[in-house]
């Protein structure tokens, strides 16, 4: 059986995600983590032979190890912003304790001035100094640590069924405004499927359509 478990497995996206996951014949080997606050809200699921529920924080450095134990595949859907990244280093120490695995980690863009022009200025304004700047140490701390990570820089997200999206490096300038929540479930899947695709790698990833926008597409 393939490992993978989601921490914040509650969001709209990791929602998605377990969805693909559960339903894909290609997954059925795969035994499915998800770790949340309150796990009564994935009570659709608590009977899922495919499916454990752990309830728990993921600042705690305890829950999040046990969580983590023998996964081949993480996906971190939550964006650490918190003041001392615990969220990250936990992740970290996890995965570094398990010897294996890769991780996938939700981010945000505009953390390293790679959104130009009136966008990436009112996108800079809504995240706020403090948000960018965590979110900036958390993709930092991932680099540093030397386990297998891909941190995914979102832009603002949408809810339309098209999954259509480019990808842009650590150093490119960013190709978008907004992408669709599927279209970030779906290259998700990918990252499983081919261990070596953006390894150690920073990513955005948007809908090259709305390039050029002034505000998110939705």
């Amino acid at each position: 059986m393939r490992k993978i478990a989601v921490l914040g497995a509650n969001g709209q996206i990791a929602r998605l995600f377990e969805e693909q996951i559960l339903n894909a014949p290609q997954f059925s080997d795969v035994e499915l983590t998800l770790f949340l606050r309150n796990k009564s809200r994935l009570e659709n699921l608590e009977n899922n032979p495919q499916v454990k529920l752990i309830e728990g924080d993921i600042r705690n450095e305890e829950e999040v190890f046990e969580a983590l134990k023998d996964q081949d595949f993480i996906f971190v859907a939550t964006v650490d912003h918190e003041s001392d990244n615990s969220i990250t280093k936990n992740v970290i120490h996890a995965m570094k304790s398990n010897g294996k695995g890769r991780v996938a980690v939700a981010n945000v863009l505009g953390i390293y001035d790679e959104v130009p022009g009136a966008f990436g200025q009112w996108n800079a304004e809504q995240i706020g100094p403090k948000g960018l700047a965590t979110a900036r140490n958390s993709d930092q701390l991932l680099a540093e640590s030397g386990v297998k990570y891909t941190t995914l820089r979102l832009p603002w997200l949408n809810d339309r069924d098209e999954i259509k999206y480019s990808i842009t490096t650590r150093n490119e300038i960013y190709n978008g405004v907004s992408v669709s929540r599927k279209s970030v479930a779906e290259f998700i899947l990918k990252l499983i499927d081919d261990p070596n695709l953006y390894v150690k790698e920073s990513i955005g990833i948007a809908d090259p359509d709305t390039q050029g926008e002034n505000r998110p597409v939705y």
